[in-house]
């Protein structure tokens, strides 16, 4: 399960909005916006979220146990 109330507070600190992030990632913001309602990333889209906001924490976020 993530953490999408995290994932939404790091993209704020590093001044992005979710549709840079839904860019970086290769979707569109609204399947982006699905993904976070939904809490499912790929494997592939979470490393880029962590390569392109510098999460030093990502197993507590997107790894998290309900």
């Amino acid at each position: 399960m993530i953490k999408t109330d995290e994932l939404r507070g790091i993209i704020a600190k590093r001044n992005k909005s979710q549709s840079d992030v839904a860019k970086a990632i290769g979707v569109s913001p609204k399947t982006f916006y699905m993904k976070m309602k939904k809490g499912v990333f790929g494997s592939d889209e979470i490393q880029i979220m962590i390569d392109d906001l510098g999460i030093d924490n990502p197993v507590e976020i997107f790894f998290a146990k309900e």
